[in-house]
């Protein structure tokens, strides 16, 4: 069954808390945490100490999405407050590889993601040390785009090289997806769909979590 992982970008801040055990009570099972430097993207999010506050109100799967540079230096501050899985940018990291293994090293789940003109095929040298993958669908920064149609070309090459590979990693599509998208991202073999507006903007949670399905 397609994970849902509502980002939490798209959630009133002025009730965090009682946003989260929303979406978890409508079925969510991940929560999506994006980390904004202002640097490898224009704007500025939260960091670790804004979730570790939520982590004592569920136990949802905390998924880290890191769209900083260099992120290894902040990877043990993530992992204290309770991360789940850690996502960091090919783009963004001047040693992958040593990265994602750090990350492993800390007994959690290492996930590489890739910008929308990011060729996939840099995917091949680090699909060994992932356990997920993360296709931007849209570019990365700023909530409330619609996704980018030959986005799902880079969705179905991750699915490729898992095949090719006989890995186990998750694909997670990030960016602009919405019911009337879903099911085409999910052809292409993403297992987990990030949503913002989609879940947090709709009336109903549960109705617009099973719409995503």
């Amino acid at each position: 069954m397609t994970v849902i992982s509502p980002s939490i970008l798209s959630a009133n801040f002025s009730r965090l808390g009682e946003e989260v055990a929303a979406v978890k009570s409508a079925g969510a099972e991940y929560l999506h945490i994006d980390v904004m430097d202002g640097a490898f993207v224009p704007n500025i999010s939260f960091g670790a100490p804004v979730y570790r506050c939520l982590r004592g109100l569920c136990d949802m799967v905390f998924d880290v999405h890191l769209m900083i540079n260099e992120p290894i230096r902040y990877i043990d501050d993530f992992v204290a407050a309770g991360a789940n899985i850690i996502t960091v940018h090919y783009e963004a990291a001047s040693n992958v590889r040593g990265t994602l293994e750090y990350i492993k090293s800390k007994g959690i789940s290492a996930s590489l993601a890739i910008k929308p003109k990011t060729s996939p095929l840099v995917l091949d040298e680090f699909a060994d040390l992932c356990d997920m993958i993360l296709i931007m669908t849209v570019e990365p920064g700023f909530g409330g785009q619609k996704l980018i149609p030959e986005t799902v070309d880079n969705i179905k090459y991750a699915s490729s090289l898992r095949e090719r590979t006989k890995s186990k990693f998750l694909i997670e599509a990030d960016g602009g997806i919405t019911p009337e998208n879903a099911k085409v991202v999910s052809a292409a073999g993403a297992d987990v769909l990030v949503a913002g507006s989609s879940v947090f903007k709709a009336k109903d949670y549960k109705a617009a979590i099973d719409a995503l399905r």
